[in-house]
């Protein structure tokens, strides 16, 4: 059985540490994907952790993933908002797909209330700041060994 994890980053994460602090807290893009490659490594996981300012691309790693990955984990920052093309590639990749965001979206401005990826996601996990990758990355862990 694959247990390769997929875990994602959308445009601007890898601003993460200075990019708005209040609102994203400290931690470095880094920090988080060592807590994700620690997370995994406990539960026997493989992961691949990547970060694209490029929609095309990360299109591109979804599709890719299909076959090949046990599931994704997904923060498509502002695209969250935006892009029926991500939404479409995650449902065409028949994995199953969690989102999360640092912050509490529904906290925010009003266009950040509406996601794409929700509802064709397992769960969402929103505002609590990078332990929401560990949940995910946890939760896949349980279901694989279910």
């Amino acid at each position: 059985m694959n247990h390769t994890l997929l875990v994602l980053n959308g445009p601007n994460l890898n601003m993460l540490g200075t990019r708005e602090p209040a609102t994203y807290g400290h931690e470095t893009l880094a920090d988080i994907g060592q807590l994700c490659q620690r997370t995994a490594s406990q539960h026997e996981l493989k992961l691949e952790f990547r970060q694209t300012n490029h929609e095309g691309e990360l299109i591109d790693w979804i599709n890719q993933a299909r076959g090949r990955c046990a599931g994704i984990v997904i923060n498509p920052g502002a695209w969250t908002h935006t892009s029926v093309a991500i939404r479409d590639a995650l449902v065409a990749s028949e994995l199953p797909v969690i989102e999360v965001h640092l912050s509490n979206v529904h906290k925010r401005e009003t266009f950040r209330h509406h996601s794409f990826v929700s509802g064709i996601a397992l769960g969402v996990l929103c505002g609590f700041g990078s332990h929401g990758y560990r949940l995910a990355i946890e939760h896949f862990a349980h279901l694989l060994k279910a």
